[in-house]
């Protein structure tokens, strides 16, 4: 569901994202369907699945028959149904749900929404698909400077190269209340946005490095795009910023979650 920059995200492998991005999106996972109130006996769907992260966790919680989810992407498509196998995986954007009014009792996107280029329609979509009394769920990175590989990544980008982007400041919906205000826009109620922070581990700063050099997602694409000698100088300004790391270390992440009730 990425247009424009962000589309190197989704026609990358799912074995590539979950190197670069996977392990922010796994510990994600479980906390965002805390806050969504998943529980026993409910059916859900994961919009905009990706590799299954969150799909995953659905089933571990509500199984394999209380499941779905969907995404655009073939690539992601495939690596979400290696993943949860027996879960109904559909190709499908937002915009459009192939689902039956009233199906779920929680319907979640986790780190999509910035991506959609209609998002007021693929809120509306699963609302739709939500039965009344039933959830929407919705997260994104913040845009504040919560993502600290990223943060430090544009950084340093901006330290060679004054034309560099800032995408966590350029992102839709990661400064506070754009979530809320984007469900009560759809009619939605008893809405609440919080902040889940998550970690992610490096084993050393070469793994780190190389996790950005896949070309997934806008950083990946900007780093990709430039000449093997800027590369190498924003290599440089990244672990100046980075600090001192000594074997594996943690990055912090913060995302901004939004869950509201259809009434």
């Amino acid at each position: 569901m990425a247009p424009g920059t962000g589309s190197a995200t989704f026609r990358s492998g799912g074995e590539a994202y979950d190197f670069f991005m996977g392990r922010y999106a796994a510990p994600l996972a479980p906390a965002f369907a805390d806050l969504a109130g998943v529980t026993e006996g409910q059916r859900a769907l994961d919009v905009g699945c990706g590799t299954g992260m969150l799909t995953a966790e659905l089933v571990g919680r509500l199984g394999v028959d209380n499941v779905a989810a969907c995404d655009p992407a073939p690539a992601q498509l495939a690596a979400a149904r290696a993943r949860c196998p027996g879960v109904d995986v559909r190709q499908a954007s937002a915009e459009d749900l192939p689902f039956e009014d009233d199906s779920v009792d929680v319907c979640l996107a986790q780190l999509v929404l910035h991506f959609v280029p209609d998002p007021e329609r693929g809120v509306a979509e699963m609302a739709r698909v939500t039965v009344p009394g039933g959830r929407v769920a919705v997260c994104v990175w913040d845009a504040l400077g919560g993502m600290e590989m990223l943060r430090l990544f544009w950084q340093a980008g901006n330290d060679v190269d004054a034309a560099a982007p800032e995408e966590l400041r350029t992102m839709r919906f990661g400064h506070p209340d754009e979530l809320a205000a984007l469900l009560r826009g759809a009619g939605l109620v008893d809405v609440v946005e919080e902040t889940v922070a998550v970690e992610a581990r490096y084993e050393d700063v070469d793994e780190l490095w190389s996790s950005l050099r896949l070309g997934v997602g806008p950083a990946g694409a900007y780093l990709a795009a430039l000449p093997g000698e800027q590369q190498e100088a924003l290599r440089t300004a990244y672990l100046e910023r980075l600090g001192p790391r000594e074997g594996s270390f943690t990055l912090g992440a913060l995302a901004r979650a939004a869950v509201a009730t259809v009434p």
